[in-house]
This record gives C-alpha cells, structure tokens and sequence, in this order.
C-alpha cells in the first residue's frame, strides 16, 4: 500500500519525473541510432573495420555502467550530457551489431540482381539493403531502448533527474513506497517500449516476407500507412527531444543559479530550503541538481562551472578537498578552508550554520551492552569481534574509517561499503552491528541506537558551510545575505528534527524545507 499512497500524494512529482527520464531515455538511444546505424554500415563495407569497432563497442559493455559514469564525471561534469553521454555508449553495441549483422546476411544473388538492372551503390543500400536490414536493425534498437530504460535510473545519481531520483532518495530514507514508486513506472515503460517497438519492428518487416500479407490488399496498404505515421512520429518525437536537451544543455541562462547537494535526507532539504530561499527572496531563477553524488563530484562541478553553490561541511572542506590532517579546532578549520578555497579556486565560503554533523559510530544497544560499548575507545578491545557498515565516502576517507583506526588502535572485523540509509536496515537484520552515523541523523533516533562518544577527539567539525563561486558572488552580491539568514537558523536540534521528518515521517524533503521557511518567516 506505500506505493500507492506515495504516488497518490506525490502524483505530480513521480509524472514529471517519468516525463524527464522518457526524454534522457529517447535522446540517448536517439544518438545511439544516429551514430550506430552509420557505424554498422561502414563497417559492412570496409571489412578491416569490423573488429576495431566492434571490439570497442563490446568493451564498453563490459565496463560496469557506474564506473564509465565515474569516467565521464571528470570530463563531462554532472547532470544530462554524462548520463546520456554513459546510455548511449552502452546502446551501440546492439545496434552496430544488428546493422552489420542484417546487411551481412543478405543473400549475394540478390545484390547481383540489383547491381545487374543498373542500380548504383546507393540506390542498393537505400532501396535493398536498408530494407532488407530492418528486420534485425530494430531487434537491436528494441534491446538498447529497453535496456536504456534501466540503465538511466543512474541519472539521479548526477543530479539529471528521471525515476532513479525516486529510488536513490528512497534508499536514503528507507522509504519503500518511494522506491516502488521510482521503480515500477520504470518497469512498466520498458515493457510498453519493448511492445511499440515490437510493433514498429513487424510494420518496418519488408511486405514479401511477412507471410499471408500479399494475399490481402488492404492489409498491405494499411501496413503501409502505419509504417510512415508511426516512423515520422517517431524521428519527430527524436529531434524535439534531442533538440530541447541540446538547447538546455549548451544555451544556458545568466540568471539561473545552478543549486546542488549530496543524496542523503539532510542534503536534500538543505538543497531545497537554498533553491527557495533564494528564488523567493531574488530575481534569479535556480536549477537544482539534488543527489548529484559526493563531495568530489560536486566539487568537481564546481570547478568546471556546472554548479554554483551548494552545501559543504568545514571538516569535509578541510579534510577532504585541502587535503590537510583532521583537525579538531573549529575556528582554525573554517578560517583555513574560507582563505584556501577562495585563494586556489575563488570559490567563496559563507558564513557556517551553528549546526555540526560530524561523524559518530553507532550501535544497537544490545549490541553495546553485550561488549560494554560507550565510547570510541572501547573498539580497541571489542572491534575485532564486529563487523562494520559505513558509507563508501567513510570507508575511503583519512577523517574516516581509516583515520579513526589508527587514531584508537584497533580493527573491525569486517567493514563493507554501505551507502545510504541501508546501513540501518543492515544493522536491523544483524549484517553488520556498527554502523558510520551523523550527529544529525533522524535514523539514530528511530532505530534507537547508542551514539559512541568520540573521547579522543578525532573527528573535526562539520558545521554545515555553504560553497558558492565567488564570480556567482560578484554577480549577484545580495546573495551573501540572503543565504546567511537562512543558515544562522539552522542549530543541531534543528537539523535532527528536518532529518526525522523525512527519514522517519517520510515526508518529502521539497516540503520539510518550505515549512521551516515559512516558519522562520524567511519566505512567505
């Protein structure tokens, strides 16, 4: 019943959703179309080609699809071109394959006779082989397009939207309603696009070899007819959406702002609450790109101009991106980060929330009551008998796992990379029993866990600090007051009670941000 209630109540965010990832999803298997077909032909006619190209398009298919995204991040930064860019990579192979397969087969003697009534090369591929290969041709579009439909779930991972949002932010929550939600549109879409093309593959199916047609005239002209309406629907529907996608994509406008944020629950309110906060309060329309991945991914946006604010933690800002050693001094942290960002990446700290969601271990408290658990220091005797679940950023990072075992000398018996909110369904069926916590985290409280005191300090602070480049600033200087006021609001207490309203209540993150907007009198 959680899918049809979520639905029921987000009706027009999961539309707008489906709407977004049938675009990504038609541009991309669209280019792959445009591209494929010309490479299969190709290679049909210029045998030593063969092998390179194929070669190259199987290769892509064996690279896990998050790591090619993780490839393309760097060069392409966030949003739709590298989910599209990643799609359409993984759409080539059936369709070169299918295209050179179809024209491949086609029997010699029939070419003999259309080259022996004085036909030239292109009247032979255009008017016999094109036709002949269709058949084959769209068996491979209809594989790209169903797998597409999959594989662009990873979309919401960049921050460029489409049904993956829904499953990602409901694995951040543990809410199933919105992971059902996210995940059945998608299944029906795969398989009502399997069954167009299906259909589309029959009527493109050369008339002299679809049996009992030619017995039937006006079988073959309404076959006929469907075929032009049904393709002309088809490429029109291709080069509008492609189109809009490249207009967005390379025409973007002064004033829009683009907002981004990690994909746990307290990113996403915070990223709403900085959109609003922002549109309500200024004339600068804001694009959000929430969820668009770690520190590193948004960092990197950052610096390549895909994104122009979004919010940071001070210890993250020293740690992770200055490369310094953690440091426990929450001033020498923010003055450090606040002179090095603007001095390396003219990129502008603004004033730090009174929030710190720093990093803590939490257990069940059977747990700690079985090894007497209460603080950090304790894991030197009972670590080696527990096995750990933390997010894949703690796990690699010198303020996290690796750091605090050297720290407090000791070693868990396991640690395996869990993100988001299901380290604690992990921790409920007894997979892990420690799990990498925030001081702000909702779940804590809802899993009512034992929070490990950090009695050696070694975690730094992570006030909550928003990033903004500093030509963004010099553009728009009211900007500086209009995100102060809203982050001077926003203490520990504050934050833990944001966070349970999503993570617990399930409420949508978009609407726990404009309610303590309109609380704190900030936005009307």
């Amino acid at each position: 019943m959680d899918i049809f209630n979520y639905m029921l109540q987000n009706s027009s965010q999961v539309w707008s959703l489906l709407l977004e990832h049938i675009h990504l999803t038609a541009v991309s298997v669209g280019l792959a179309i445009l591209v494929g077909v010309p490479l299969g032909i190709l290679i049909s006619y210029v045998k030593p080609l063969n092998k390179p190209v194929l070669g190259f398009t199987n290769l892509i298919q064996a690279v896990p699809s998050m790591a090619l995204l993780g490839f393309a991040i760097p060069l392409l930064g966030i949003g739709t071109i590298p989910a599209v860019g990643v799609v359409f990579l993984y759409s080539l192979l059936p369709i070169v394959k299918n295209t050179y397969i179809g024209i491949s087969q086609i029997n010699p003697q029939t070419i003999e006779a259309a080259k022996g009534i004085g036909m030239t090369r292109a009247q032979i591929l255009f008017k016999v082989q094109l036709p002949l290969t269709l058949p084959v041709l769209m068996a491979g579009v209809r594989i790209s397009a169903v797998t597409a439909v999959g594989l662009m779930t990873i979309a919401a991972f960049i921050g460029a939207g489409g049904l993956g949002f829904l499953v990602f932010s409901g694995i951040s929550s543990v809410n199933n309603g919105m992971i059902m939600a996210g995940a059945v549109p998608a299944c029906i879409l795969a398989l009502l696009i399997d069954w167009v093309l299906s259909a589309v593959e029959s009527l493109v199916t050369p008339i002299s070899l679809q049996p009992g047609v030619l017995k039937n005239k006006s079988a073959l002209i309404t076959s006929r007819r469907y075929k032009k309406v049904i393709v002309g629907a088809a490429v029109s529907c291709l080069v509008v959406m492609f189109g809009s996608a490249a207009y967005s994509s390379f025409f973007k406008d002064s004033n829009v702002l683009r907002i981004g944020s990690k994909q746990f629950s307290e990113q996403l309110v915070l990223g709403n609450m900085l959109a609003e906060m922002i549109e309500k309060n200024s004339d600068i329309k804001v694009e959000k790109h929430l969820g668009a991945g770690g520190t590193q991914v948004l960092f990197n946006a950052m610096q390549k101009g895909d994104l122009d604010a979004y919010i940071e933690y001070t210890g993250t800002v020293y740690v992770d991106v200055l490369k310094h050693a953690p440091e426990t001094d929450a001033k020498l942290v923010y003055d450090t980060g606040r002179e090095e960002m603007a001095a390396k990446y003219n990129m502008a700290l603004l004033d730090a929330a009174p929030f710190s969601n720093t990093y803590t271990l939490a257990v069940p408290k059977s747990v700690a009551a079985e090894y007497n658990l209460s603080k950090l220091s304790d894991l030197r005797r009972a670590g080696r008998f527990l096995n750990a679940g933390t997010t894949l950023e703690f796990l690699n990072r010198a303020d996290g796992l690796k750091g605090l075992e050297q720290a407090y000398d000791f070693t868990f018996n396991s640690a395996k990379g869990i993100d988001g909110a299901t380290r604690y369904v992990a921790l409920g069926n007894g997979r892990v029993q420690i799990v990498d916590a925030f001081s702000t985290d909702g779940l804590l409280k809802k899993y009512d866990l034992t929070v490990l005191e950090d009695d050696a300090s070694f975690f730094p602070p992570y006030y909550g600090v928003p990033v903004v480049r500093q030509e963004i600033l010099d553009t728009h200087p009211e900007l500086k007051d209009i995100i102060n006021k809203m982050t001077a609001k926003l203490d520990t207490k504050t934050m833990q009670d944001l966070n349970y309203q999503v993570d617990v209540e399930h409420r949508d993150p978009k609407d726990v941000a404009h309610d303590f907007l309109v609380k704190e009198g900030l936005v009307q």
